[in-house]
């Protein structure tokens, strides 16, 4: 899952400690609550994904009052939700460089790896660890077991960022594992990333090179015919999607468009995600693989006009979404370690004997525990190591002599 190196600013937390930047510190700047919903939102369809691959709400009473293809769409939209993260991944972190160093030609490398490192480190090296401890216990549902897999391969596979090339190899790892196919695609761009920028150093052919690799996303999945695992999680797919994020946040650096406008491209962009999101099956036979283009595509609109209602003062935070926007800003820590409590809820399902009828009874319980682990996570592990690391390795600038 995508992780934007912003996680020092939830609310509620110290802000970080690494040297000032030339960022400003207008209101225009702060966080932007409607791309926070935007995450939020994508982080509960992974959650929802994933009870619904075992407890479904297609088959629970909701089915009787509410219509079977929302059911299957809060279901079932947990791969496109990790592709709406991959454009907001790019568009922050992109606009992020853009504030802190005017144009990405100026990019500082050892300051983004760094930042990068800082944030990502921490809830990876925390998730591996337990994995191992419940793999060597036996526990069923973190055991490697699968022929040709290992918990050195596996390991090795998330730290090296290939475990998505690792399970098209050999197979599904168990769902704690496999969470991280998503963190190798996005952080091998990124390990790439500076080093475009510092080369390319001409912004109009830099976003000619980031809009044909947006475009190419359909290709790349239509050419994968021979490995399904392999097709889901292939590195191109998944960096087409960032780079249009990058070049979505170049966009916005250099064309502020009057308010109708803005707001035409905002509907236009929450209208294809909805569709997408709504009406695969039906988009799917006229689109194919390009429905996953229409997906990011819309995503790219979307963040365009929430990020120029937000430089306007305009945003607004809605009532009654706070929740969501705490689980946007907590993303990182719940994709990590959501599937621990899903794992727990279906298993306590199962134990009480709950019929699937009231199998949505469990959604409520099981979102709010993967909000209070995430939070947990941040309040008590990440966001300190992230701090300390930051303080280790970009050290506040000495004094300047008066």
């Amino acid at each position: 899952m995508p992780a934007v190196d912003d996680a020092a600013t939830i609310r509620g937390f110290p802000m970080s400690l690494e040297p000032p930047m030339t960022v400003p510190t207008s209101a225009a700047d702060a966080r932007n609550p409607g791309i926070d919903t935007l995450r939020g939102l994508s982080i509960l369809l992974v959650v929802l994904h994933h009870l619904g691959l075992r407890i479904p709400l297609k088959a629970s009473a909701l089915a009787d009052v509410l219509p079977k293809r929302l059911l299957v769409a809060l279901n079932y939209n947990g791969y496109e939700a990790v592709f709406v993260f991959f454009v907001i991944s790019g568009f922050l972190i992109a606009g992020n460089a853009l504030a802190r160093w005017g144009s990405l030609s100026r990019l500082d490398p050892h300051a983004f790896y760094v930042r990068r490192s800082a944030r990502i480190l921490p809830c990876l090296a925390l998730l591996v660890g337990v994995l191992a401890v419940l793999h060597g216990c036996g526990f069923a549902d973190y055991a490697i077991t699968r022929e040709g897999q290992s918990l050195g391969g596996a390991t090795l596979a998330a730290f090296g960022l290939h475990l998505n090339w690792y399970e098209g190899r050999t197979g599904y790892l168990p769902g704690s594992w496999d969470v991280l196919w998503s963190l190798s695609i996005e952080e091998v761009f990124y390990l790439g990333f500076p080093v475009v920028c510092l080369l390319v150093r001409d912004r109009r052919v830099l976003m000619v090179l980031l809009a044909a690799l947006a475009l190419s996303l359909p290709f790349s999945l239509a050419a994968i015919t021979d490995n399904e695992i392999w097709k889901e999680k292939a590195y191109l797919p998944g960096m087409a999607a960032i780079a249009l994020g990058v070049l979505a946040a170049l966009v916005a650096q250099c064309w502020r468009p009057r308010r109708e406008l803005v707001n035409g491209i905002g509907l236009l962009g929450s209208a294809g995600l909805a569709a997408t999101m709504l009406a695969m099956p039906w988009l799917w036979r006229w689109l194919h693989d390009g429905v996953m283009l229409l997906l990011v595509v819309s995503t790219a609109l979307l963040l365009l006009a929430l990020d120029w209602r937000h430089r306007s003062g305009l945003s607004r935070e809605l009532p009654g979404l706070g929740w969501l926007r705490s689980m946007g800003r907590l993303s990182y820590e719940i994709y990590l370690g959501h599937m621990f409590v899903v794992f727990a809820i279906v298993a306590a399902f199962k134990a009480c004997g709950a019929d699937a009828g009231s199998g949505w009874l469990w959604y409520v319980p099981a979102v709010l525990a993967c909000w209070a682990l995430g939070g947990l996570v941040a309040r008590a592990w990440s966001l300190p190591c992230e701090r300390a690391l930051k303080r280790r390795f970009m050290p506040l600038p000495a004094a300047v002599p008066a």
